[in-house]
Formats: structure tokens, C-alpha cells, sequence
């Protein structure tokens, strides 16, 4: 894909060669991050488009059941016909198909493959000058200090509130739970970029920016409305306030 540098560690150098734990540079174009999530309106697919058409620049494959290397191959080629920015495509739970098929990062939620074991296939096949990130979920402060500990990219944190996309969810958050994270973060010296999810609405952006997390990552707020491509344009216009 179109990506060219990676950034170490949240460093704003860029690097020649991927390392375990390499971050991107999120700045306003990417700290928005759309999970696709079927619906009887749209396909994962459509979704992709659409929140392109949008301007977001960082998408998250998301299929529980049935994802295969077409699926992921379709939305490498969207994601690279892309004109005047770059878009990261992160493949959901399969790092080996992520590889493949050419995406350019995964994300790993705590009960898939442990992130440093994700670094070792990409290290196996990729070349190094390829960009990869690997990101992990979490719902602690532990969680992010393990996975920070195995080279994670980024941190999905939450949920922050129920949400009806994900089975199985961890404990809920609130604003309460993110200030709380962020603080022990710094106060340790943790400086990964951590993303907001779960149930997430337009109208609580402004709020969950003002906590100092990085972004928001969003599945139905965006694909379930009429016009998923303007819903992406609202998202990134609120979020880039901050």
C-alpha cells in the first residue's frame, strides 16, 4: 500500500527499517478509525468505501465470520486507490491474512494472538522496509502495560459504553475509566497512542478528546446512518476541534 515511513515509538523521526512496538504519526487525517460492522444496508465492503468518500484514513476490517483473502485483497485495493492521502487498512484477529494480502497493519483483541507472537510472522514475511503496525485491545491499565511490554502499535481502549457490534464485552468504562487510564499512563511514562471504542456517538467526542486519548475508533454511529460518508466527515471534523 501507499505507506512509505514508519514512525518509532511515537516518535516523530521516521525510521528505515519496522521494529516491534513502530507507531504511526497519528495526526488529524487519522485519528479516526471506522470497524466495519455488516447491516442490511451495506457490506463491509460499501462501508469501506463510503468512509473513504468520507476522509478517513485508517480502516479496520472487521468480519467475525467468513473472512477470507478476497475480502481482504477487495479492501487493500480500495484503500490504494486513494488519491492524496495515505489510508492504513488493519485487518481484525488474522495477522497471517493481513500479510497476504498486502494490508498494512492487524489488530489483536486479548484473547487472540499474543502481540509479540504477531511481530515474529510479520519479521518471517514481510520485508523490512515494509510498513506494519500491530495494534491490541484493552480495558486496563494492565492490559496496556502488557501490550505496550509486546510491541503494540496502538491501544483500542474500552468499551466506553454497551455496545451491540461486540460479543462479549469487557467491563464499561465511561469518561471516569479513561481519565483514570490516561493519568496512570503518564504518570508511567506510557505514551502509546490509545483509541476510544464502544458505542461511541457523535456527540461524545469533544468530551472523550478532552480525557488525552489519541482518537476514536467507530463502528455504528457511522454505518448504521442514511449517509455513512457524511457521518465520517462529522466525526473528523469534531475530532480534529482537538
Amino acid at each position: 500500500m501507499g505507506l512509505k515511513l514508519y514512525f518509532d515509538k511515537g516518535k516523530e523521526e521516521a525510521t528505515t527499517r519496522r521494529t516491534p512496538g513502530a507507531r504511526p504519526l497519528f495526526d488529524k487525517g487519522n485519528r479516526l478509525m471506522l470497524i466495519t460492522h455488516r447491516t442490511a444496508r451495506y457490506t463491509e465492503t460499501e462501508e469501506i468505501q463510503l468512509a473513504l468518500q468520507g476522509g478517513c484514513s485508517w480502516v479496520q476490517l472487521r468480519m467475525k465470520e467468513g473472512l477470507d483473502d478476497d475480502n481482504v485483497r477487495e479492501a487493500v485495493r480500495l484503500c490504494e486507490q486513494v488519491d492524496g492521502r495515505d489510508v492504513v487498512l488493519c485487518v481484525d484477529d488474522h495477522p497471517e491474512i493481513a500479510l497476504r494480502q498486502g494490508a498494512n497493519a492487524c489488530h489483536l483483541g486479548k484473547l487472540d494472538m499474543p502481540v509479540d507472537q504477531a511481530w515474529k510472522l510479520v519479521d518471517a514475511n514481510l520485508d523490512p522496509g515494509r510498513v506494519f503496525y500491530v495494534g491490541a485491545t484493552a480495558n486496563t491499565f494492565e492490559d496496556i502495560r502488557v501490550a505496550v511490554s509486546r510491541g503494540a502499535s496502538y491501544i483500542g481502549l474500552g468499551p466506553f459504553r454497551f455496545t451491540g457490534t461486540k460479543k462479549n464485552l469487557s467491563p464499561i468504562l465511561g469518561l471516569d475509566g479513561y481519565r483514570e487510564i490516561i493519568a496512570r499512563c503518564e504518570d508511567s511514562g506510557i505514551d502509546i497512542p490509545i483509541f476510544a471504542i464502544g458505542g461511541i456517538t457523535l456527540e461524545d467526542v469533544g468530551a472523550l478528546m478532552e480525557t488525552g486519548i489519541t482518537g476514536l475508533a467507530v463502528s455504528g454511529a457511522i454505518v448504521n446512518e442514511p449517509d455513512p460518508a457524511e457521518a465520517t466527515r462529522r466525526f473528523l471534523e469534531e475530532i480534529n476541534k482537538y
